[in-house]
């Protein structure tokens, strides 16, 4: 798998978590599992060079 592949699919796990994290209580185990997730994705992402102004709505 190339970089650009492996970027294009965490910006898209990063996308899809979100969505899933809206529609869940925050209250949740579920919730605190994908809010984990969410911060992983995060730094790969920074890290990267990605910036996620546009793309981060969840902004936790």
């Amino acid at each position: 798998m190339t970089e650009k592949e492996m970027l294009q699919r965490n910006i898209e796990e990063f996308s899809r978590l979100q969505d899933y994290m809206q529609s869940c209580d925050k209250e949740t185990e579920a919730y605190t599992k994908m809010k984990k997730r969410y911060k992983e994705l995060k730094v790969i992402l920074t890290a990267s060079g990605i910036n996620l102004t546009e793309i981060d709505y969840i902004k936790e």
